[in-house]
């Protein structure tokens, strides 16, 4: 069950950020949503005395809203995907260490450290979630329209838009539902943590992108499933589990995280090519 700890989090997130990369984006701000998610909410709990149920809604409404404008603004803008969303990451980092002030805020409730912390039968809660987050993401893909209009979009811009499909809403609803997931996924990591931590998630986008594309989701778009995600995401569990057992640091984790994206995205690219050809 360690290992459904280890990855609940970056499968969460990998169902949404599957969403975006099938309909052809790319989103670099889920670390830093995590992580102002995090300490807006324990901010609201601990030092403005506000509920923490309605504190956690407003947290994943925050979110919601920040995918919401990372869509929109690529959509009207024209603003490259890699651009707006690296932009935003910056600007939440900022953020969150200015509300803050670089320091961890702790007091928030056991009752809620259950959802990251406690089990059901042996089961992680976390894990529950994640299956659950799951299971009507591969809904929502295959047996919906919306899900279609997702590989239309990242198959060819052009012709979905011929088809009648409002190309605009369809890419802004993936960033959106990707802040939604990322706003869940910040609870459990809140919870599972017990405090608000402003450098939580640092570089997590990179270890997301890296699962997805690992489990056959096209960096290029059109392409790839939620079951294939989460067995990238196992795979990149496992390993930075086992780099942790025989006392690799968090460096070294890095530096294999990298080399396996820069691998999986040049074999990507040339499988494109061969498709084209």
């Amino acid at each position: 069950m360690n290992i459904i700890r280890q990855i609940s989090v970056m499968g969460i997130v990998a169902v949404g950020f599957t969403f975006v990369l099938i309909g052809g984006g790319l989103d670099l701000s889920v670390g830093s949503q995590i992580a102002i998610m995090n300490v807006s909410v324990a901010l609201m709990i601990v030092e403005h005395g506000v509920n923490p149920i309605l504190a956690v809604i407003i947290g994943i409404v925050m979110t919601t809203v920040i995918g919401f404008f990372n869509g929109y603004m690529i959509t009207k803008t024209g603003i490259p995907p890699l651009i707006a969303t690296l932009a935003m990451m910056t600007a939440l980092r900022g953020v969150t260490f200015i509300m803050s002030k670089g320091y961890p805020i702790y007091g928030i409730p056991d009752y809620l450290k259950v959802i990251g912390q406690g089990n059901i039968y042996k089961i992680p809660v976390q894990g529950i979630i994640m299956a659950g987050i799951i299971v009507l993401g591969i809904i929502l893909l295959n047996k919906t329209y919306i899900g279609r209009h997702f590989y239309a979009l990242g198959s060819n811009t052009e012709a979905t838009r011929l088809a009648g499909i409002n190309i605009h809403f369809t890419r802004t609803t993936t960033y959106t539902l990707l802040g939604f997931l990322t706003g869940i996924a910040g609870l459990v990591m809140l919870t599972r943590v017990g405090s608000g931590q402003p450098n939580i998630a640092n570089g997590f986008e990179l270890n997301v992108l890296t699962a997805a594309v690992l489990g056959g989701v096209s960096v290029n778009g059109g392409k790839g499933n939620i079951p294939g995600a989460i067995v990238g995401t196992a795979i990149i569990g496992v390993l930075n589990n086992g780099m942790s057992i025989i006392g690799a640091n968090d460096y070294w984790q890095k530096v294999i995280t990298g080399i396996v994206l820069f691998v999986v995205v040049v074999f990507d690219s040339i499988s494109q090519s061969k498709r084209k050809a």
